[in-house]
């Protein structure tokens, strides 16, 4: 495909069906995704003039509706893909150079004749584009270089998950590049996690990598390598509810620490019990067991465990309300989950600072629900987002409060995607 070829595809019916699809467009949506992906095209043309095997590939943001620190410790959580996303338009390139350029970012060339970690390399892009081309190749699939232009509606730090959406738009467009898109949702995104877990050096689980990678709204069960993925048809609009999400200020970026402590502390109650993970470990075993956990481990690590064995009942019970239509025992679990994120899992605010969005977030949601709807924090903690699900008749003065508290644009109003990271136009 060339650059003419592809730009005559963004002004068809058939790109009006990819926009409704991935982004749930009314009319009056598709003339920003226009210019996005057209201004896309355009600055790939400029920089690189390309077009060997070109196309655009999106990958989705994510949205943990409930199962709050779980995945790492083989939990189950409930997550969906959402209507943002990482995009790139890109081309294959002959010389082994992957060459990125990322909006808002330095440009990024990793030479792939070195897929070794390179020390002093953690915690950047590069790390994370060498990490999946290693795994790729460790697993037998092909890989090679290419020149990527990338814009991203999926925020850094903002808790809907910027790294998997560019871990999984990665692995995505290699797939596609040099192996025809044949490998399956589940296998990019584990092969995602290796690359942040083992390049970048941050010890995620694998909730975001597969929310982004199988789309839609899914229940994942990690107890075996190999995750059980139940897929859910339920809409939240179905139930006069939308979903939004409050950026009250704060960023992930420099909580890595913070972030890392909470499986370290579940590992520290299972290994007490020789397990290697929690899940593994039975609920009874920690209550009846407490006065000597705490010659081992810290009374934070208890709390944590046991908000691990309370918050996967309340993932089961979220997942039974929604296929059962009983959607207040949906809102009960997940107000259930932000209480306990904030007082057992301790995951909503920073020891010893002041500053304290998501609390405040979840503070001032609640004084506008007055009962109603859910809250809770949204994925890491510490900093980035809070979740709310909020009746359709409050919506609107809720964006507008939140907004208010936060400033403009703060709360986002979004939706589940049905699709993980794909082929938008090839």
């Amino acid at each position: 495909m060339n650059y003419d070829i592809l730009r005559r595809k963004l002004t068809s019916t058939d790109a009006m069906a990819v926009f409704r699809r991935l982004y749930g467009l009314k009319n009056e949506g598709y003339s920003h995704q226009m210019t996005r992906y057209s201004q896309l095209v355009k600055r790939h043309e400029e920089i690189y003039n390309n077009e060997e095997s070109l196309c655009i590939i999106s990958s989705p943001g994510r949205c943990e509706i409930i199962g709050n620190h779980t995945d790492h410790n083989k939990g189950i959580v409930l997550a969906a893909a959402i209507n943002v996303d990482a995009l790139a338009c890109v081309s294959k390139s002959n010389d082994n150079i992957v060459s990125i350029y990322s909006e808002g970012y330095e440009p990024v060339n990793i030479d792939l004749s070195n897929i070794s970690p390179v020390v002093g390399e953690e915690g950047t892009s590069a790390s994370l584009v060498r990490g999946i081309a290693s795994r790729m190749a460790e697993l037998g699939y092909k890989i090679g270089g290419f020149d990527a232009v990338i814009t991203s509606d999926v925020l850094g730090g903002s808790g809907i998950s910027s790294s998997a959406a560019f871990e999984v738009l990665c692995v995505s467009v290699m797939d596609h590049l040099y192996n025809g898109f044949s490998m399956s949702a589940p296998l990019r995104a584990k092969v995602s996690q290796y690359a942040e877990n083992n390049y970048f050096m941050k010890p995620s689980g694998l909730m975001d990598q597969m929310a982004a990678s199988v789309g839609g709204l899914v229940a994942i069960d990690f107890r075996n390598d190999e995750p059980q993925i139940t897929h859910l048809t339920h809409s939240f609009a179905e139930h006069d509810h939308a979903m939004a999400i409050v950026a009250p200020g704060g960023s992930h970026d420099d909580l890595t620490d913070e972030y890392a402590s909470i499986p370290e502390d579940m590992l520290s109650v299972a290994r007490f019990f020789n397990e290697d993970c929690l899940r593994k470990v039975r609920r009874e075993q920690v209550l009846h067991s407490i006065l000597e956990l705490r010659k081992s481990v810290s009374d934070k690590a208890i709390l944590r465990a046991l908000h691990f064995f309370n918050e996967n009942d309340r993932v089961q019970q979220a997942v039974a309300a929604l296929q059962n239509d009983d959607f207040e025992s949906f809102l009960d679990a997940l107000n259930k989950s932000g209480i306990s994120s904030w007082t057992m899992l301790q995951n909503v605010v920073v020891p010893c600072d002041s500053t304290q969005p998501l609390a405040l977030s979840q503070a001032l949601a609640n004084e506008i629900l007055s009962g109603t709807g859910a809250s809770r924090v949204h994925g890491g903690g510490f900093a980035g987002t809070t979740l709310h699900i909020v009746p359709n008749d409050k919506i609107q003065v809720f964006k507008e409060e939140m907004d208010a508290a936060f400033g403009f644009g703060a709360c986002s109003i979004v939706d589940v995607r049905p699709d993980g990271a794909c082929v938008a136009f090839a």
